[in-house]
């Protein structure tokens, strides 16, 4: 099996350690991976502001670097959604078809393909769980309170797993923290009032690290998190699946 690792815009520039995570942890199941070298955005920033047309070179480039790959597995529900759901502006050719079908976000390609629920992680911290928008009524990684059925989450599945780890219970457990890509510059207020929201609620479940599946959000939460001064820390669940603590 050969993995494509692709690695969203910020998480290279401002969150590499999530990267090296995700990396780690596909390599230590034993996976070829590889870091296409070319691999730049996926293109979802300039599509959610209008620019679906001039995303296609990028969106292109990222076809032509993910398709001769089994699996293209990124650390990101947004930008892996994106790919899947967006990419139907483009020709629908074998390679397009390909890298919309075979692209994962990490937690669903460990349940979904690896059937791996335990990875011997250990992290012996109050962890709330953040479920992200994109991830969770895009991907279906979790149930959503909105939809009839079942509960359900691929991802607390996997921090069930983690030794000494406890999770927290959020009195919403899936309301969106207000990051919304550009919505968060557009309607910086809002946002801000639905992060402090999120923010509270964990607080209140007792949480000493907040974690999600997209950096995106946890990078909004931490940036609210510092201007009130709370100690409360955020990682990835990469960082934390890959945590020997």
């Amino acid at each position: 099996m050969k993995v494509g690792l692709f690695v969203p815009c910020y998480i290279d520039q401002f969150y590499p350690q999530v990267a090296i995570a995700t990396l780690q942890i596909l390599e230590r199941l034993g996976l070829a991976v590889e870091y296409p070298l070319n691999q730049t955005c996926c293109g979802q920033p300039m599509a959610n502001s209008g620019m679906e047309n001039e995303a296609k070179p990028t969106m292109q480039l990222l076809v032509q670097n993910f398709s001769k790959f089994d699996y293209i597995v990124a650390p990101s529900g947004s930008c892996t959604y994106h790919v899947r759901k967006h990419y139907d502006i483009l020709p629908q050719t074998d390679e397009v078809c390909h890298v919309r079908n075979h692209t994962y976000e990490l937690c669903e390609f460990l349940t979904d393909i690896l059937k791996i629920t335990d990875l011997g992680a250990s992290f012996p911290f109050r962890t709330g769980l953040h479920q992200s928008c994109h991830g969770q009524r895009g991907l279906r990684l979790a149930q959503s309170s909105e939809i009839a059925g079942a509960p359900f989450s691929k991802v607390r599945c996997l921090l069930e797993n983690v030794q000494g780890i406890s999770l927290t219970e959020l009195r919403r457990t899936d309301e969106c923290c207000g990051f919304g890509g550009t919505f968060a510059v557009s309607e910086e207020a809002v946002s801000v009032k639905m992060g402090l929201d999120r923010i509270e609620d964990h607080i209140a479940a007792g949480a000493e690290v907040i974690t999600a599946t997209d950096t995106s959000c946890l990078m909004h939460l931490k940036g609210l998190l510092k201007r009130q001064k709370r100690n409360v820390r955020v990682m990835h669940i990469a960082e934390i699946l890959n945590s020997r603590a």
